[in-house]
């Protein structure tokens, strides 16, 4: 029976302490020195009067300590660790029946997991934890061969095929199949599992901002580590080096695609889970933010026959969003596209992307070359990171192709001295690029629980934010609140900040090698560009965002 039918019994009888811990995800988790949930804590029973309460719900039978210890210990097929961490005794009865002693409610996919290791259908009995716990030392201690070495001891307990099955034991694949659905449910692109010596850490990175969740046992770590590892397909043993793969998973009639990547740290491996919806909708160029005249020139320049469009950013900006939001504007029939990513985020019909593959040869650069002989229309190179790519990006935008790349710069006119640097000539760069866009990220105020303010006198002179941005008394402002549709948080989504420096005549002139982008700035702020600070300006008006958001941004500018 699952454990929240459980709660539910005992919020009936009204012994909870906090009638809230039903719902299944025991929104109060208050964990003991193991990381287990306080079942007790969560009444105000006693132990003993809590296992009464057990067995009256299981409609089974109550034992002691005494009973335990004097009976014949059936549980040799199981992991120890897993006994003491579910407060399990399996022991065989004077009949002949098999009996799992327990301390607390279980999921039935724990009891079966017990019957499928001892190969018996099982018969519930309920004990105190302090009992099963005491019985468990006691005969462990008894069976262990006193002539075993400790340093003997450790390795056996850490031998390859008993953390295989102990990765792949119920606890450990319910505890990290938890984890991921809970990734999932608040549409998380990372799932962080770190060690940090008598702890676990689990963080998960939503609309660009680490949380942390409940975390499982820190007994569980490497367990949860060597689980993930099996599912990436990745070596178990090898905890000493960097290790990376990929894995899928459905979750809630979901297909999601796992890169798993895990890395030594000075208390044990440390992982990190990017979640990848397989088949999202890619947003609408219309729909990522982009003002009136910066969605004009864009699209522009979209349709030109020849050329290149440049996308600046730090890591996680949303770039791959933008670009693929471009190619689905002009992907037709009459037009052959071909991209070279890493990895393929956004999978669009009708057009043929490519994966880079180091390991053998297939590099950003490499691809590009092949990909100029097979009459493309349109490139897309998912990054510029060394000056082979750009050289090669450059000619093709000049010899009749389109070329759509990324460039890892703080500002749109940071572009040109970037690729100056990556030993690209000024005069080539200034006839081939035709639009830079700059962009980054600030999370959108929940339409749900967000709050209107007037700005009054006080408040201008109390934050001087708000005279910073050029607010003025009488303005309104929204502030974020917090709800249960957005998670407390107050946020709920993302949207782009952009700054689009079209190259003009004017902005081509000034291209030389020395050039500079504050001056390339100056001319283009002069022919009509906003910056992205006054963009999160207009937005904060407009009420998608907040100041907060805008100056958590700003500062990195």
């Amino acid at each position: 029976m699952p454990q929240s039918d459980f709660m539910a019994h005992l919020a009936r009888k009204g012994v909870l302490r906090d009638p809230h811990a039903v719902d299944g995800r025991m929104k109060e988790r208050r964990r003991d020195a193991l990381g287990d949930v306080d079942w007790v804590g969560l009444t105000g029973l006693t132990p003993s009067g809590f296992a009464d309460e057990l067995a009256a719900f299981y409609r089974c039978d109550r034992v002691e300590r005494r009973d335990l210890v004097g009976s014949r210990f059936a549980g040799a097929q199981l992991s120890p660790r897993f006994l003491k961490e579910e407060h399990l005794f399996p022991y065989e009865h004077p009949s002949g029946t098999l009996m799992l002693a327990i301390a607390r409610p279980l999921e039935d996919e724990t009891i079966r997991a017990a019957e499928v290791a001892l190969r018996r259908s099982v018969e519930i009995v309920v004990a105190t934890a302090d009992d099963i716990d005491a019985a468990l030392a006691t005969t462990l201690e008894t069976e262990r061969p006193t002539s075993a070495a400790p340093a003997e001891a450790a390795a056996a307990a850490d031998d390859l095929d008993d953390l295989r099955d102990l990765a792949r034991g119920a606890p450990v694949v319910r505890a990290l199949d938890e984890l991921l659905r809970l990734a999932v449910e608040q549409r998380a692109t990372d799932l962080h599992i770190e060690p940090l010596g008598n702890a676990l850490q689990t963080r998960l990175r939503v609309d660009g901002l680490l949380k942390t969740v409940p975390a499982p046992p820190v007994s569980m770590a490497k367990a949860i580590l060597s689980r993930l590892k099996i599912m990436a397909g990745l070596n178990i043993t090898e905890r000493r080096l960097p290790q990376d793969g990929r894995a899928h998973i459905v979750v809630g009639g979901a297909e999601i695609d796992l890169r798993i990547a895990t890395t030594p740290t000075m208390h044990g491996e440390s992982a990190i889970v990017r979640l990848l919806r397989r088949g999202s909708s890619f947003v609408a160029l219309d729909q990522i933010g982009l003002a009136a005249r910066d969605d004009e020139v864009l699209r522009n320049a979209l349709q030109a026959p020849f050329g290149m469009i440049i996308v600046t950013g730090p890591t996680g900006s949303g770039k791959t969003t933008t670009l693929a939001a471009s190619l689905a504007l002009i992907n037709e029939p009459k037009r052959k596209i071909l991209t070279i990513e890493d990895p393929i985020e956004y999978h669009i019909s009708g057009i043929n992307q490519t994966q880079i593959h180091p390991a053998i040869g297939l590099t950003f650069a490499a691809a590009l070359r092949s990909f100029l002989r097979h009459d493309p229309d349109v490139i897309m190179v998912g990054e510029m990171r060394d000056g082979e790519t750009a050289h090669i990006g450059v000619h093709a935008a000049l010899t009749g192709h389109l070329v759509l790349t990324t460039l890892h710069t703080n500002t749109a006119a940071g572009a040109i001295p970037r690729l100056i640097d990556l030993g690209v000539e000024s005069f080539l760069i200034a006839s081939s690029i035709r639009v830079v866009v700059g962009q980054r990220l600030v999370r959108v105020l929940c339409e749900h629980c967000k709050a209107p303010h007037r700005l009054s006198a006080a408040d201008l002179g109390r934050d001087q934010r708000f005279v910073a941005l050029g607010f003025k008394a009488g303005e309104i402002v929204h502030r974020a609140q917090g709800c249960e549709w957005c998670g407390f948080s107050g946020f709920r989504g993302r949207q782009g900040l952009f700054e689009v420096m079209e190259v003009t005549p004017r902005v081509r002139k000034a291209i030389g090698p020395k050039t500079e982008a504050a001056e390339l700035e100056e001319i283009a702020r002069s022919e009509g560009m906003s910056t992205m600070i006054e963009d999160g300006i207009a937005k904060c008006r407009a009420g998608v965002t907040s100041v907060d958001e805008v100056f958590r941004v700003a500062t990195s500018l």
